[in-house]
């Protein structure tokens, strides 16, 4: 021991010494600003019957923003030390929000069969749940392939949204069937990472319970 704080000798303080981020920091606000621009979305690609393509523009403007955020807040918000309870809760909600209500929009005016938003919302609301249901046993890590999933879908979506034609359209299809493929690849994925981690988890605390009752 030096006898010099951490922060003079140019290294971190402990965990324990920092104070603990506020609700009113950049990564939360970005979280905030998605959950927003959720009904907003709705407005614009609702108004004037759903089919306006300067409407559907402007929709599509909305939602490109709320996935931009998505990318950032996250890595914000880790990386200065920025995570809080609203964040952790917010986070996810305002990525399924988002998506769920473009998707749910899309099908409602029959642009999107509903068979794919049913598939893509109960993968996402699905995982989620079985997120919290292995928690206590341990975090299961984004993926490469959920990254993927996220970026198909993104521009699948996208490209639903706005009014194309011709070529792009086509193309839009393949896009969405490529995002559909990697949702349900993903989500089993997921499953089987959970299912390992629960056994993992209970295997240590029956382990734990054993020494526990030899002593």
């Amino acid at each position: 021991m030096t006898g010099v704080p951490a922060s003079a000798a140019g290294g971190h303080a402990p965990a324990a010494m920092r104070r603990p981020a506020g609700l009113w920091n950049i990564a939360n606000i970005l979280t905030m600003v998605r959950l927003l621009l959720v009904p907003g979305f709705v407005l614009l690609m609702l108004h004037n019957g759903g089919y306006d393509p300067a409407w559907r523009s402007f929709a599509w403007a909305a939602f490109a923003v709320a996935m931009i955020t998505d990318l950032f807040d996250g890595h914000l918000a880790r990386t200065y030390d920025l995570v809080t309870d609203f964040g952790k809760i917010a986070d996810p909600i305002a990525d399924k929000a988002i998506m769920g209500a473009a998707l749910i929009c899309l099908s409602a005016l029959d642009d999107l069969p509903w068979w794919v938003t049913g598939v893509i919302l109960f993968r996402e609301i699905g995982i989620t749940l079985m997120r919290f249901w292995v928690i206590k046993h341990g975090v299961i890590p984004a993926s490469r392939g959920g990254k993927m999933k996220t970026l198909a879908q993104g521009v699948a979506v996208g490209m639903y949204i706005l009014a194309l034609t011709g070529p792009l359209a086509t193309a839009r299809f393949w896009v969405m069937a490529v995002a559909v493929a990697l949702t349900v690849f993903t989500g089993l994925d997921y499953v089987r990472q959970a299912v390992v981690l629960r056994r993992a988890g209970l295997a240590q605390e029956r382990e734990r319970a054993a020494r526990d009752a030899v002593r």
